[in-house]
């Protein structure tokens, strides 16, 4: 076995460990973090500044794409959640209902799935929790039950290509998002569907908790609930929200139609590799923008609109790029991966992306999702190739046992969002679904063993 070099050995950890050290504290912008630590470590140990060029040009080879697909994914959403596309299915969701508990766990499992098609959690919380929270008050269901299956259907819908996770795994491991995903959406199904089979089960027991409550004369009992007017009250607030794009937007009933083509088409090209993810979504918004608004000012308002939240995810990634090209090109993650290799037993060795994996769900609470993915993922992926497990196979055991645990996270500030928004308290959130989905993450980690996507 090659010997590591202890200069960059050291360096590579103390880069790692500060960097990891400063995106938990949350007293600087991942951008800061990423970007100046790297920095002055690959000065003090004499690399120049035209080296420094080098490394970061390597890193912006490796995440240009992501970036640009991220970008252009965020605008495509935001105009498709302006035209209101997903309003009338969540409204028609929200009355099969029939104000029934079991199915209102079924349909709070759907609503978060298709709330989340966008990757961004905020918006997932801001459309399901509104409107489904005064449903669970009048059924005295838990607020917290909402929550945890809103949580799980978001994260489930989180490994898309444009969400969070995926992308900076692509970016790490220096993959096209979109090919990855190919491998993941049979698993996403079947996560939906185990999701569906827990909705059930966390129905009947939330229908045993109320009539228990009822048995005891703590609650009444609710009869019938006026489902019509729940539902007439979430397309009240989404039409106020939209107030200032009345008469801007092209309402047209076919417009609504041709908006569903387009997502269909751009999905479609994306997912059968006919043209990269970032062409597509770049093609996608130049159909979308004349097509919804009819001036060029309106549609460069659009674009500024979203922009705020398309150029956030995108600025992280970019400083990524001196992380990882610096970690990379320097030899440091190398030399840190031969170390571990000394340290670690050949038996646990083929099997640490799983081990990881197993613990993805309380390492979003100890670390951020940053410091998770562009600290952890490449010392991981590193070590564990050394042992002939292929890149993608690390970083997918390391999406599949994190994904899940992302918004039970404190770290997450969609998290805080939907606190606010359900007026809950973030320890009982903790202590209602960290176990669950924690168990719910080891399954579906076994689940992508049993399918072959993860390696083992």
């Amino acid at each position: 076995m090659t010997e590591p070099d202890l200069v960059l050995t050291i360096a590579g950890l103390a880069i790692i460990g500060a960097t990891v050290g400063l995106l938990i504290w949350g007293k600087v912008s991942p951008v800061v973090a990423m970007a100046l630590v790297p920095t002055v470590g690959a000065l003090v140990l004499g690399y120049g500044f035209e080296e420094l060029q080098t490394f970061f040009s390597s890193g912006m080879d490796q995440v240009m794409s992501v970036v640009v697909m991220f970008i252009f994914a965020i605008i495509f959403f935001g105009i498709l959640s302006d035209a209101g596309l997903f309003d009338p299915v969540i409204r028609r969701l929200i009355l099969l209902t029939r104000g029934r508990v079991l199915l209102v766990a079924i349909g709070t499992v759907l609503i978060g799935a298709l709330a989340h098609l966008d990757g961004a959690g905020a918006t997932t919380f801001l459309l399901t929790i509104p409107a489904l929270l005064p449903l669970y008050q009048a059924l005295n269901m838990s607020k917290y039950l909402l929550l945890l299956l809103v949580s799980l259907s978001a994260s489930i819908m989180n490994m898309v290509p444009w969400g969070g996770p995926l992308i900076r795994a692509a970016s790490v491991i220096g993959e096209e998002p979109g090919e990855m995903y190919q491998q993941l959406v049979p698993l996403q199904g079947a996560g939906l569907l185990m999701l569906l089979a827990l909705a059930v089960l966390l129905g009947l027991r939330e229908i045993r908790r109320i009539n228990a409550k009822v048995g005891a004369g703590l609650v009444t009992s609710t009869g019938n609930v006026d489902v019509s007017q729940i539902a007439d009250d979430f397309t009240a607030r989404q039409k106020e929200e939209r107030k200032d794009l009345e008469g801007k937007i092209n309402a047209n009933k076919v417009i609504y139609w041709l908006n569903i083509v387009v997502v269909i088409a751009v999905l479609a090209t994306m997912l059968a590799g006919w043209l990269e993810p970032a062409l597509s979504f770049v093609l996608g918004v130049a159909v979308l923008l004349p097509m919804n608004f009819n001036s060029a000012k309106l549609q460069m308002d659009r674009m500024k609109a979203h922009a705020p939240n398309a150029l956030m995810m995108a600025s992280v990634i970019i400083a990524a790029a001196v992380f990882l090209g610096v970690l990379n090109e320097s030899g440091m993650l190398e030399n840190v991966a031969l170390a571990m290799l000394q340290i670690i037993p050949e038996s646990v060795g083929q099997y640490l992306h799983l081990i990881v994996g197993f613990f993805g769900v309380p390492l979003d609470m100890l670390t951020s999702t940053d410091a998770y993915y562009f600290s952890v993922l490449p010392l991981v992926e590193a070590t564990a190739g050394e042992f002939g497990v292929a890149a993608s196979s690390t970083a997918f055991a390391l999406v599949i046992g994190n994904v899940i645990g992302t918004f039970v996270s404190p770290f997450a500030p969609a998290v805080w969002l939907a606190m606010g928004l359900a007026e809950a308290d973030i320890g009982k959130h903790i202590r209602y679904s960290f176990v669950i989905m924690w168990g719910f993450s080891v399954a579906l980690l076994l689940v992508a063993v049993l399918m072959g996507i993860v390696q083992v």
